[in-house]
Formats: structure tokens, C-alpha cells, sequence
């Protein structure tokens, strides 16, 4: 079976595709001069650019993982969130409060999903 990867860098890759199955990297924001609403709608714009260019989408998510600076930022993350995920289509989900790489990023979040 092909393991297709795509923005291939030194250290990883942005997606990995395997028997219909695309798994991103960790997703994090690029402008952390915003809060944590602005980081989360940044990084699921990320996470919508990458499935549509591994031939998927939200809808598909099979499964997510959100990583939080300070857990007490979900409530603010979940509003944003809300109004991203596809209806009739929430995924599993894990949300944890974690010591990010970097401490100017709020969030980070990883997304397995099925090809369409």
C-alpha cells in the first residue's frame, strides 16, 4: 500500500494519506498575536485548506485532538469550533489542556480523516 505525503519539510510532513485514511500534523497558528478565538479559526482554516487538498473535509473526520494552553480557554475555542464543524457531522473528540512547543500558540489541533 502507497503512503502518500504532502508538504513534506526536514522534520515532518503536513499530511500522510494511507488506504483512504489522511492523517494531518499537529496544526498550529501562525499569527499568535490573536487570542484564542482568532488562533482556533486560523488553525481550522488550516485544517480545511489541508483535507481539501488530501481529498477530504470536514465531514469526514474520523477523529480530532485538541490540544489547549489553559484549558480554561474551551469555553471560547468551543464557540468558534461550533460554528466550524460540520452538522449532523461532530467527530470524536478529545480536548486536553497541554504545554505547547511554543508558548505563543493557544492551541494546536491533530485531524484523522477518510478520503471523499
Amino acid at each position: 500500500m502507497e503512503i502518500k505525503r504532502l508538504h513534506v519539510g526536514g522534520r515532518l510532513s503536513e499530511v500522510a494519506i494511507h488506504n483512504g485514511v489522511v492523517y494531518l500534523a499537529g496544526q498550529i497558528p501562525e499569527n499568535t498575536r490573536n487570542d484564542i478565538a482568532g488562533q482556533t479559526a486560523e488553525v481550522l482554516g488550516h485544517v480545511d485548506r489541508l483535507l481539501q487538498e488530501a481529498g477530504s473535509d470536514k465531514s469526514r473526520i474520523l477523529s480530532c485532538q485538541i490540544f489547549l494552553s489553559d484549558i480554561s480557554l474551551i469555553a471560547e475555542m468551543n464557540q468558534v469550533w461550533d460554528q466550524w464543524v460540520a452538522p449532523g457531522n461532530s467527530p470524536p473528540r478529545a480536548t486536553v489542556e497541554a504545554k505547547l512547543a511554543s508558548p505563543e500558540w493557544l492551541i494546536e489541533i491533530i485531524v484523522t480523516a477518510a478520503q471523499t
